[in-house]
């Protein structure tokens, strides 16, 4: 009998020594904690615009960039962290000329214009660039240079969808366009750069940016009449390049099949050292990474941080790292993308998808405010294009993003010469890696996820119940 007493005290004292599991809130309270005291986001991304520079894809820069990346994983503590490599053509910018009624114009090239081009044109003007812009123009496009905003001007109707820069790119070679000037929305003579292909493949004509300015006063002359020619001579590369992505993996608990992927891409234009594009998304994906490990989070699903390549060509790394897991047949192990793209200081989350748990995401931003008020708990479910998720979004892949509350000042460097560190806010990079590692623990250890993946005929109707249709079939990514 004091043989079983002794047994049962013994099994009672150690019960008692347990310690109770942790709940959600207290596991964010630590995260918080550390990524507070901790976070390396700005100071590695300091390090990497300052020894680096720009992390243009193919580039020496990019390569750099990301062993930058993989030797960060590996400090932070990751044993399965691999590059994953593709191989694709690439572009460069190489010399630029633009005359306008003979006079030398200040500007840019786009990406994937043509190797070697030499156009003298009149100019039309498109006004948006939209479908219905070159459709209105009927056959009057045809040999002459679109000239368009990169946005929608101050008299559109409301509600105007506008398109990428690329769309309207497309549809200017589809009416016979020889060349295209864009002209900027931001004043200052600001320039910018991107792609022009919807494809990342070259495109047959010239295709160069302005500043609103020269925009401005060659649109007053075209609304007057005036009959204006422009000359742009250029000259680019384009080759086959090989680029990594690069990816850290931490194996879930319980579910290790199932895969949540959070991503950012590393790579940037070579105008600036792409600091808010996307350096502070990027970074912050990978000091995320290093909470994970600081606090030992173990989640029940696996959980992979990755370093995409080639966003700014065609979103070239996340299309292969989907068409990878397609070809594998693994593709349906992956049930949440968490994309990072200009993201910073977040104020709420976007889930785009096939939700099913409408609670969860309101639960969990109401425990995130209680951390700090700083997030607001905004929500919504909308859907885009044009960044790293969307090769995911159209498998069906429920998609994550959060809303930024960044100064609204640095949007004037999108893309242009002056996108470099010292726009970035170190508050706000360090906001976006503590809330942006609670959202993705939440999900990783969710009993049950929010939304799942949908079929392809569902895909399909949400693509166009989301107005997606028209700029996928224009980029040729309609898969219906």
């Amino acid at each position: 009998m004091k043989k079983i007493i002794l047994i049962a005290s013994v099994a009672l004292l150690a019960s008692c020594s347990q310690k109770p599991a942790e709940t959600r809130l207290e596991i964010f309270q630590r995260i918080n904690a550390e990524v507070l005291a901790n976070s390396r986001a700005y100071e590695t991304l300091q390090e990497e615009t300052s020894t680096i520079g720009h992390r243009l894809t193919g580039s020496d820069n990019g390569h750099k960039a990301e062993q930058y990346t993989f030797d960060k994983f590996k400090e932070y503590g990751f044993e399965d962290v691999k590059f994953q490599e593709f191989e694709v053509e690439a572009w460069s910018r190489g010399t630029i000329s633009v005359e306008v009624e003979g006079a030398p114009l200040k500007a840019v090239t786009l990406g994937h214009a043509p190797v070697s081009a030499e156009v003298n044109a009149q100019l039309i003007d498109v006004g948006n660039g939209l479908e219905e812009d070159f459709a209105a123009l009927s056959k009057e496009v045809k040999d002459k240079i679109a000239f368009f905003s990169v946005g929608l001007s101050k008299d559109s109707k409301p509600g105007l969808h506008n398109l990428h820069r690329s769309e309207k790119t497309a549809l200017a070679i589809r009416h016979g366009a020889v060349g295209v000037i864009i002209f900027n929305q931001v004043d200052g003579g600001v320039l910018f750069t991107g792609t022009a292909s919807v494809t990342g493949a070259l495109i047959p004509i010239p295709a160069v940016s302005i500043g609103l300015e020269d925009g401005m006063a060659i649109k007053e002359k075209l609304k007057a009449g005036k009959k204006i020619s422009a000359k742009i001579n250029m000259t680019n590369n384009s080759g086959m390049i090989k680029a990594r992505n690069v990816i850290a993996t931490i194996k879930g608990s319980e579910i290790p099949d199932e895969r949540i992927v959070v991503g950012g891409h590393l790579d940037s234009w070579d105008l600036a050292t792409g600091a808010i594009d996307n350096g502070i998304g990027s970074f912050a994906v990978l000091d995320m990474a290093r909470a994970f490990m600081a606090n030992k989070l173990k989640p029940k699903r696996t959980v992979q941080f990755v370093m995409f390549m080639g966003e700014e060509q065609g979103l070239l790394g996340s299309r292969y790292m989907v068409q990878q897991e397609t070809s594998s047949g693994s593709i349906d192990n992956i049930k949440y993308m968490f994309n990072c793209d200009m993201s910073g200081n977040p104020v709420g989350i976007n889930a785009g998808g096939m939700l099913e748990d409408t609670v969860f995401f309101a639960t969990l931003g109401a425990e995130l405010s209680k951390i700090d008020t700083v997030y607001k708990n905004k929500f919504s479910k909308g859907l885009g294009l044009h960044s790293d998720h969307q090769p995911f979004m159209l498998e069906g892949i429920p998609v994550l993003s959060m809303h930024s509350n960044l100064e609204r000042h640095i949007y004037r460097c999108y893309h242009a010469d002056c996108d470099d560190f010292d726009l970035v806010n170190q508050e706000h990079i360090r906001n976006m890696a503590r809330f942006g590692s609670m959202l993705l623990f939440a999900v990783a250890d969710a009993e049950k996820l929010p939304a799942r993946k949908m079929d392809s005929e569902t895909t399909r109707k949400f693509m166009i119940e989301n107005n997606l249709e028209q700029p996928l079939r224009i980029a040729g990514d309609w898969k219906w």
